[in-house]
C-alpha cells in the first residue's frame, strides 16, 4: 500500500506538472522546439554554429526592448515608438562620435536621448491622460523625422577613434563562441525577469493595468506608474540603440524600423495581454526568439522578403485573435 506522504507527494508532483503546462511560456516554448525540430529536419543549415550565431545576434536588442515593452502592455498601453527611438540613438552615437565626442559620452548621450524620448511620452499619457496609440504614434514619427534629418536619408559609418574598437567589441566580440551581445542582453533579460516578478513597481504596473480606478483608489500614484513605464521604454530602447550603434558600426535612416510591430507581436505571443495586467518578460523574450526563427527559416527556405511580411502581420493577428479569445473565455 502506498503511504498518505506517497500520495501526497503524488499529487503536488500532478500539480506542479499540471501548473508548468498551464503557462503560456511553456506553450511557446513546445512550440519553438517543434519549428527548430522541423527546420533542422528541411535543412541542416539551421543547426549551424554560424547560423544560431547569427540568430541570437539578431535577436538580442529587440529581447532588451521587450522587457520594457511588456511593461508597457502589461500597464494597459504599448509604445508604437521604440523602433525609431532605436535609431535616433543609434545616429547620435555616431554622429557625435564623429564630430569628436569621445564614444563612451556619445553612448551616454544615445541613452539620454531614449530617456527623454520615454518621459516626454509617460507625461503625455501619464499626467495629461493622452491616448497611448497617438502619442507613441507622434513620438514615433518625430524620432523617425530627426534621423532622417541627421542621415540625410542613407547612413553614416562610424569613424574610428579613441574607444572605438573597445565599443566596437561589445557588438560583435565574443567570449569563447557566445558573442558578447547576447551575453549582455541575458544579463538584462534575467534582470529584467526578477524584477517584474519581484519589485514593487511591477506589481504597481500589473494593478494599473488590470484596474487603473482600483489602482488609484488603493493609493498608487498612476500617473507616475505609468510616467515611468514608459521613461523605462525609452532608456531600453535607448540602450538597444547602442547596441546597434556598436553591431554594425554604422547608422542608416532605417534603423529600428519596424521594431516596434516585431517585439509588441512577440510580447503577445508569448502571453503578455494586450488588455494589460498579465504578463512576463520570459514569455516576451521567448516570443521574440519564435518570432527570430520563423524569420530565420523563411530565409534558409528561400521564401520572398514580401511573403515574410504576410507571415509575419498574420502571426501579430492570429495572437492577438488568441489574447482575445482567452480573455473572453476567462471573464
Amino acid at each position: 500500500m502506498k503511504s498518505k506522504s506517497d500520495s501526497k507527494g503524488g499529487n503536488s508532483q500532478v500539480s506542479a506538472w499540471k501548473k508548468i503546462r498551464s503557462m503560456k511560456e511553456f506553450s511557446v516554448l513546445v512550440i519553438l522546439l517543434v519549428l527548430i525540430v522541423f527546420i533542422s529536419i528541411m535543412s541542416p543549415a539551421f543547426l549551424t554554429v554560424t547560423n544560431l550565431r547569427t540568430t541570437a545576434i539578431g535577436f538580442s536588442c529587440n529581447a532588451i526592448i521587450a522587457i520594457a515593452m511588456t511593461l508597457a502592455l502589461v500597464s494597459g498601453g504599448f509604445d508604437l515608438s521604440v523602433g525609431s527611438v532605436l535609431g535616433l540613438s543609434a545616429v547620435s552615437v555616431v554622429v557625435l562620435t564623429n564630430n569628436g565626442v569621445s564614444i563612451w559620452l556619445a553612448c551616454l548621450v544615445g541613452i539620454l536621448v531614449g530617456i527623454i524620448c520615454g518621459g516626454i511620452n509617460g507625461v503625455l499619457i501619464g499626467y495629461l491622460n493622452l491616448n497611448a496609440f497617438i502619442t507613441t504614434l507622434g513620438m514615433q514619427q518625430m524620432a523617425r523625422g530627426i534621423v532622417y534629418v541627421l542621415t540625410n536619408g542613407g547612413s553614416i559609418g562610424l569613424q574610428d577613434a579613441a574607444g572605438v574598437e573597445a565599443f566596437r567589441y561589445v557588438g560583435s566580440g565574443s567570449v569563447g563562441n557566445i558573442p558578447v551581445l547576447v551575453i549582455v542582453c541575458l544579463v538584462f533579460v534575467i534582470i529584467g525577469d526578477i524584477l517584474v516578478r519581484r519589485s514593487g513597481l511591477a506589481r504597481n504596473v500589473f494593478f494599473v493595468g488590470s484596474n487603473e480606478k482600483t489602482a488609484m483608489l488603493s493609493g498608487i500614484n498612476t500617473r507616475l506608474v505609468k510616467t515611468m513605464v514608459y521613461v523605462l521604454t525609452g532608456v531600453l530602447s535607448g540602450i538597444a540603440g547602442v547596441l546597434t550603434a556598436s553591431r554594425f558600426g554604422t547608422a542608416t535612416s532605417s534603423t529600428g524600423s519596424g521594431v516596434e510591430m516585431t517585439v509588441i507581436s512577440a510580447a503577445v505571443i508569448g502571453g503578455v495581454s494586450l488588455a494589460g495586467g498579465k504578463g512576463t518578460v520570459a514569455g516576451a523574450v521567448l516570443g521574440v526568439v519564435m518570432m527570430s526563427v520563423i524569420s530565420n527559416i523563411l530565409v534558409i527556405l528561400n521564401v520572398s522578403v514580401h511573403w515574410q511580411n504576410f507571415i509575419t502581420g498574420a502571426i501579430l493577428i492570429l495572437a492577438i485573435i488568441f489574447d482575445v479569445l482567452s480573455n473572453r473565455k476567462k471573464n
